[in-house]
């Protein structure tokens, strides 16, 4: 890590009270907060001058029973990059939005709806289909959706009476 980097990690230690973790990518540091300090931290990385969120997305850690939120916050006037991370009970899967902090999550909020089932209260169109129109089941990235089992839910078997064989139709020299 370069004296800047470190200059950098002892700066957001400082500023949020936390631990911060090296990234394997140049310019970028891993955040790992508590669900009830997301916010807040965002808010405190606005300030200081992160002001774009590059994306907001979802992980399923099926085996811990959590999912992990992830924004990737960026400065633009410095180049630096941040993971801000969090866990969430996969079981109940609620969370504030993060509208009023970062306006372009509205997208990005439904897209983890539809495809992981995490409600974000206060997005006011978090459950309007953006991709899955018509869906009906368990969200589709969950790791214990069973896409064989949905497929054979939704679509009538089909039999297949030819059966394809290659053939050579001549050999290459």
């Amino acid at each position: 890590m370069t004296n800047s980097m470190n200059s950098y990690k002892e700066h957001f230690q400082k500023l949020l009270n936390v631990e911060i973790k090296d990234s394997p990518a140049d310019m970028q540091l891993i955040i790992d907060v508590n669900s009830d300090k997301f916010h807040q931290t965002l808010i405190a990385l606005r300030t200081d001058g992160f002001r774009q969120l590059s994306i907001l997305t979802c992980i399923d850690w099926i085996e811990l029973n959590k999912f992990q939120l992830v924004a990737i916050l960026m400065n633009w006037d410095t180049g630096m990059h941040l993971l801000v991370r969090t866990l969430l009970d996969r079981d109940n899967p609620d969370f504030h939005t993060i509208t009023s902090i970062y306006p372009g999550a509205i997208y990005y909020e439904r897209e983890i709806f539809e495809f992981f089932g995490v409600h974000f209260k206060g997005n006011p169109t978090y459950d309007k289909p953006l991709f899955l129109e018509r869906w009906d089941a368990m969200p589709p990235l969950r790791k214990d959706f069973d896409p064989q089992a949905y497929s054979d839910s939704k679509f009538p078997k089909r039999e297949h009476p030819h059966v394809f064989k290659a053939q050579v139709v001549e050999e290459i020299k």
